[in-house]
């Protein structure tokens, strides 16, 4: 940590971006307070911390899209960095082979359950901001959870992901892991990677997990059945944007076919698959795809529960207990994991 920083704050990397990054921030708090005070907030029941967020990550984001470089794109996002409270609950414990990833582990005990998480990103960035929403998954269950660091792009395009996720599957259950006791579960392009990889799965016909939950899933990545237009109408209120989507998109799909199940979901045959739980805000950008999957999964007959929240973005769930809505999502995947898994009463942690 920086010894500039001050507290709740990490500052890294180069002193360009620490500075740009911090008067993003100050342009957000400003910006959002001058329009909070003359025309009230962006969207009904948004809050002002929500909103200075949302616009702030916004805006960290478009720069990092925009870098030269993928390197200077990901460097610049860990360059200012509010590590959440729920840091100082868990245990973070690094595993480099034979899958990379880290395990996070509550501090007051966890219970039989092992979570699977797959981080989003677009597949082209994992920030180091991503361990505080690894840490509510951790902490909300409450689970012993491996976060997979799993290979991206445009370096490593598709299949490499599904590889290394079902590699971490198998390590899992090599190590012992009950498939009734294990939980899959990611945000964005990694729910993407999580509904793959239940696919994936039953196709091997391996053991399959008690479960999944999906976190505003990119379920079309050729938006070949929700037209672009769909994301048009809520990128004023999201952080990613359309064009960042469609770039990532032909980055994971140099050689494989938008329309192939593993990697547009849409498309996929769910049947024969466990629980799957489905969250979504109706303000982000995918909001369309996501409902457009749910509704074909339903159709086919899935086990399928899905909650979509009026006012919200994309992974609002990061917000922890900020928000009320991220409350209530939590505690609802919290429902979502007793009911589906083997879990037993809290076991303390050595």
């Amino acid at each position: 940590m920086s010894q500039s920083s001050p507290p709740g704050l990490i500052l890294a990397g180069r002193w360009s971006h620490r500075g740009r990054g911090l008067w993003n921030l100050i342009a957000a708090l400003l910006a959002v307070s001058a329009r909070r005070a003359i025309k009230g907030p962006r969207a009904p029941g948004w809050t002002a911390i929500f909103e200075v967020i949302t616009a702030f990550v916004r805006r960290q984001t478009e720069i990092a899209f925009d870098c030269p470089s993928m390197a200077e794109g990901r460097a610049y996002e860990d360059a200012v960095l509010f590590p959440s409270a729920v840091l100082s609950q868990v245990t973070i414990e690094p595993v480099t082979a034979p899958v990379k990833g880290h395990w996070f582990t509550p501090k007051a005990g966890a219970r039989a359950a092992t979570l699977l998480y797959l981080h989003g990103g677009g597949y082209a960035y994992y920030s180091k901001s991503h361990a505080n929403l690894i840490a509510l998954a951790a902490l909300s269950l409450p689970a012993r959870t491996f976060a997979l660091d799993y290979r991206l792009i445009p370096e490593h395009p598709f299949p490499a992901q599904l590889e290394d996720a079902v590699a971490a599957y198998r390590w899992l259950l090599d190590a012992g892991v009950a498939p009734r006791q294990l939980i899959l579960m990611g945000d964005s392009a990694g729910a993407n990677l999580t509904l793959a990889l239940l696919l994936k799965l039953r196709d091997l016909g391996w053991p399959l997990p008690a479960g999944a939950v999906a976190l505003c899933p990119w379920t079309d990545v050729g938006n070949t059945v929700s037209p672009v237009s769909a994301m048009a109408q809520n990128d004023p209120f999201d952080f990613p944007q359309s064009r960042m989507v469609l770039r990532w998109a032909g980055w994971l799909c140099r050689e494989a076919d938008v329309r192939d199940p593993l990697v547009s979901p849409i498309y996929a045959d769910l049947r024969g698959l466990p629980p799957v739980y489905v969250q979504a805000g109706k303000l982000e950008i995918l909001a369309d795809q996501i409902i457009r999957f749910v509704e074909r999964a339903q159709a086919q007959g899935a086990d399928i529960t899905f909650d979509c929240w009026e006012s919200m973005n994309h992974d609002f769930q990061a917000f922890g207990d900020l928000l009320p809505e991220s409350i209530e999502a939590w505690e609802r995947i919290k429902l979502f994991a007793e009911r589906i898994s083997e879990i037993q009463p809290s076991v303390s942690v050595p």
